[in-house]
């Protein structure tokens, strides 16, 4: 492996962060530009054949079902690469795949089957190279310029805002004027350059190999502290894995109410979630049977975890606005040129000015008041901001549910205040999911971060599907507002709470330092 930084004391830029970057840009806009005229293609083209009152709520399912999917297969990502292939030979790959992805968005734009086909195999390649393209920037460092490395990552995260705000503001419009082949594919030819400029610098990059079967592993260490007994010492523990087990098979029941993806979604939140308080219960018992080094890294890793648990909420926020606001959009006043889905372009324009800001301007400003915002204080704040912003969401709802006339651009403040807990929250995180991963753990803990948005978006299923129930729906008419209005505020209170415990635990957590050395 060699190394292409300078000497320590210049803490010079990887030169291979080029490619990386450019990479990242135009695989930003191949997916934002596919996935934010999504809602839009559905309601006005695929789903024609649906009822019109079903329609918007179809939609949303089938938006939400892919971006769980997007999520999810980081999880097979970062095994893949952290096993077997290396981070490049799997991003290359899997970037083939998430090309045929959108070759077949374009090619069958009228059959279902083939539509919902290419939108498969577009989470599965932009899902399984998700967690590794950031930990690959991570690996291009080490601790000599390891400095340096949070500017990449907030570059990174620009760069993927820059592909993204042209792509909201543009392929609406093609999508109306061209239709809906050219539209899904101009960004799959963006997907194709991606591929090749990502190809170009293989030469280039830091390649940490992967890692062979580890004896001492994460899931070796949680299975034997789950399942060792020691005498005199009762094995809740253990029972409480056994509880989340039970209750991941018996959620299997819900498939009719709530949909095969977001219930086999909630297999996996039960056994992460009971398996991982379980393991945490009992870790002490698997000293001795593995090096004290592999049991303290797997009790920062389920640290981590709970960092990650607390952020989902944000994401139920977040990713809506691809969807709810949209929606929502549609009942405002606006030019007759103007479609709905490009105001998802103020999202990334505000991002590219926000994050310059904050590390030039604010940061800086409140570091001299000795206020230091770190990194966990960050995205607490960021969780909070989201929830103001679906409290004003909420209140333009009830104004248009009252027969008010509603100009397209209040949506601007909303807008406004999620993006800025997105760069709280997600930037931020970007860089803390590297820094806190044992070093043998990367792209798998990488993949945990993703996998936070899946869980994000399972509970939007979960809501959309409890008030598709009468017995809901009749309780929600006794507060005298809308289902639309109603979900709105309950979102906004579900993120303050979440707010709230994400500071209650930042409090206590320890950071660590887990980058490579020299």
């Amino acid at each position: 492996m060699t190394q292409n930084t300078g000497h320590a004391e210049q803490a010079k830029m990887p030169p291979q962060i080029p490619y990386i970057i450019a990479n990242e840009g135009c695989e930003r806009f191949s997916f934002y530009g596919m996935r934010n005229i999504l809602t839009s293609f559905l309601i006005t083209s695929l789903l024609l054949s649906m009822p019109e009152n079903m329609r918007a709520g179809m939609a949303k399912e089938v938006f939400h079902t892919f971006v769980i999917g997007v999520y999810f297969f980081p999880l097979l990502g970062g095994w893949l690469a952290d096993r077997y292939f290396g981070k490049y030979n799997t991003v290359f790959w899997l970037s083939l795949v998430y090309c045929a992805g959108h070759a077949c968005l374009a090619i069958f734009e009228d059959n279902r089957n083939g539509f919902y086909t290419g939108l498969f195999l577009i989470a599965l390649g932009s899902g399984g190279i998700k967690p590794l393209v950031t930990s690959f920037v991570g690996d291009q460092f080490d601790q000599t310029n390891r400095k340096l490395a949070q500017k990449v990552f907030d570059g990174f995260y620009w760069i993927i805002n820059f592909g993204s705000f042209f792509a909201s503001l543009l392929m609406p419009l093609f999508l109306k004027q061209l239709g809906a082949s050219v539209a899904f594919g101009i960004p799959g030819a963006l997907m194709f350059i991606a591929t090749m400029i990502f190809w170009s610098g293989r030469k280039k990059y830091v390649h940490v190999p992967p890692v062979s079967k580890d004896p001492h592993s994460f899931l070796n260490v949680v299975r034997t502290a789950l399942t060792t007994k020691v005498a005199g010492q009762s094995n809740s523990g253990t029972l409480m894995a056994w509880l989340g087990a039970l209750l991941a098979v018996g959620s299997l029941f819900l498939i009719p109410a709530i949909g095969i993806v977001a219930a086999l979604c909630l297999v996996l939140v039960l056994m992460l979630g009971f398996g991982g308080m379980g393991a945490w219960m009992q870790l002490d018992r698997a000293r001795g049977a593995h090096p004290d080094e592999a049991v303290d890294g797997v009790r920062s890793v389920l640290r981590i975890l709970v960092v990650f648990a607390l952020v989902t909420p944000f994401w139920s926020l977040f990713d809506q606005k691809a969807s709810t606001w949209v929606l929502q959009a549609d009942l405002m006043t606006k030019p007759s040129w103007f479609q709905s889905s490009q105001m998802q372009a103020l999202n990334p324009m505000l991002v590219m000015l926000l994050i310059p800001f904050n590390n030039l301007i604010l940061y800086p400003m409140l570091k001299r008041m000795g206020v230091e915002l770190t990194a966990l204080r960050r995205m607490g704040l960021g969780i909070a901001f989201s929830g103001l912003a679906w409290i004003v969401v909420g209140f333009m709802q009830l104004a248009i549910d009252g027969g008010n006339s509603i100009d397209i651009t209040w949506q601007i403040l909303p807008y406004a205040l999620l993006t800025f807990g997105e760069v709280l929250v997600s930037a931020t995180g970007l860089e803390f999911a590297y820094s806190q991963a044992p070093l043998a753990m990367k792209g798998v803990i990488m993949s945990f971060w993703n996998l936070s948005v899946t869980i994000g978006n399972l509970w939007v299923l979960l809501a959309n599907s409890s008030v598709k129930s009468t017995a809901v729906t009749e309780q929600i008419k006794t507060t005298g507002i809308s289902v639309a209005a109603f979900q709105m505020f309950f979102f906004a209170g579900f993120a303050l709470l979440a707010a709230l415990l994400f500071a209650l635990y930042a409090k206590n957590y320890k950071m660590l330092n887990n980058y490579r050395k020299a």
